[in-house]
């Protein structure tokens, strides 16, 4: 279902919201515990990919583009 790469966009938009249907406090214990649980999947594969980006960027690498040698 969400094993597909996805943007950094697309998951802080999915982020926002289960948060926002959190913040309505009409989920039973049992969905709101599962999504806590894919909350911090995504925070995951969020700081993962920043964290790609930011090495990227420190070796002066652009995302999408090989090195030549």
């Amino acid at each position: 279902m969400h094993d597909a790469p996805a943007g950094i966009e697309e998951l802080v938009a999915e982020l926002e919201g289960i948060a926002q249907r959190m913040r309505e406090g009409q989920l039973e214990q049992g969905e709101a515990a599962a999504m806590v649980e894919r909350c911090a999947e995504l925070a995951n594969r969020i700081g993962g990919q920043l964290e790609r980006e930011a090495r990227a960027s420190a070796s002066g690498e652009q995302p999408g583009q090989e090195q030549l040698l």
